[in-house]
């Protein structure tokens, strides 16, 4: 299962006088200028073939020339835009709120997949399976409104901290990816993130951090329903249960319902993500550009794919070349993975 993918606070301008002039962003990251949209991929094939595609498909009169209204391009957020292991993001956002809201569910002491997380057994949690994980989830979200979420999402990702590198989630972004989503937006792409995570998640910080609008943001979710309190307030109530998977087969349908057009650019980590690839690469009537992030780093970030219970590539990687996707491997294409 991939319950996997933060307005303008990294957003830069690319400034129209000069090569050299630049712009920082407020979070010191690297500067970057017109003569290298992507200072932080290293320069070899990968980052030649992604401006050459981008410069071709915007440049009027080119016969790869793509008109505004179709490029777009789409985007896995778990371990594409940011990390997930050891496990995904928003499933650590919904162990912690488990655990605020056990006091108000003694039932959970006896009920699994409860009584295994209030005990802190992981591992007994995780061979649950997928079952097991939307509960949890699900949890995190049912009976509260949606402002009442919003809230508790927005105080979870300003003070929780990985458990690794102790930095917060939101800081654990990959700088490569942030410029290559500022490089695309400065060409008029449109730039929409298809995660399999939950999009209500998503959307309380994703705008901020990929200056990416909330209704660009698709993902999986749970019912809601409408009621009006006793006060006469109507307001939006999260149910516990499943509406929509957006992973592996749910993410092109989801593209269809949220866009109504075939993207001409994907970028994807795992195996969840080959469908997104496929539909939108194979498609004719314009050039076209599947990517896969290899995870290759253990230094500077986590190196897995085919046996790894996160965001396991095991069908992507095998197909890739194949596909005439790009297989961009982080320890050898990216000088810089998160920001400073």
């Amino acid at each position: 299962m991939n319950i996997k993918s933060i307005s303008q606070i990294l957003f830069f301008s690319f400034v129209l006088i000069a090569c050299k002039q630049t712009d920082k962003n407020e979070n010191n990251n690297p500067k970057i200028t017109l003569s290298d949209p992507l200072p932080s991929w290293n320069d070899n094939a990968n980052k030649k073939a992604i401006i050459d595609f981008v410069t071709k498909t915007t440049t009027e009169g080119s016969a790869d020339f793509i008109p505004v209204a179709d490029r777009i391009a789409c985007f896995d957020n778990d371990g594409t835009l940011w990390s997930e292991q050891p496990m995904y993001f928003q499933l650590a956002f919904a162990i912690d709120q488990v655990k605020i809201m056990a006091k108000d569910h003694p039932e959970w002491n006896n009920k699994e997949p409860f009584k295994a997380l209030l005990e802190d057994d992981m591992k007994k949690v995780m061979n649950g399976g997928e079952q097991a994980l939307l509960q949890l989830v699900a949890a995190s979200h049912a009976g509260m409104s949606t402002e009442e979420f919003d809230k508790n999402v927005a105080d979870w990702i300003k003070t929780a901290k990985h458990p690794k590198t102790g930095k917060h989630y939101n800081e654990m972004v990959f700088q490569p990816m942030i410029e290559l989503l500022h490089y695309l937006q400065s060409k008029d792409y449109k730039t929409f993130i298809v995660s399999g995570g939950g999009i209500d998640f998503m959307r309380v910080w994703a705008e901020k951090i990929y200056n990416i609008p909330s209704y660009q943001i698709i993902g999986s979710s749970i019912k809601t329903k409408y009621e009006v309190g006793e006060n006469g307030v109507p307001k939006l109530i999260k149910l516990p249960e499943l509406n929509f998977n957006n992973d592996k087969e749910g993410k092109p349908v989801g593209i269809h319902q949220h866009i109504g057009k075939r993207p001409v650019l994907a970028f994807g980590n795992s195996d969840g993500d080959y469908q997104m690839l496929q539909w939108t690469t194979t498609a004719k009537d314009y050039p076209r550009l599947g990517l896969i992030l290899h995870h290759t780093d253990s230094e500077r970030e986590w190196a897995y794919d085919r046996d790894s219970h996160i965001g396991k590539l095991d069908k992507g990687l095998n197909e890739a070349t194949k596909n005439g996707w790009l297989l961009v491997d982080m320890k050898k294409d990216w000088n810089k993975v998160f920001p400073k």
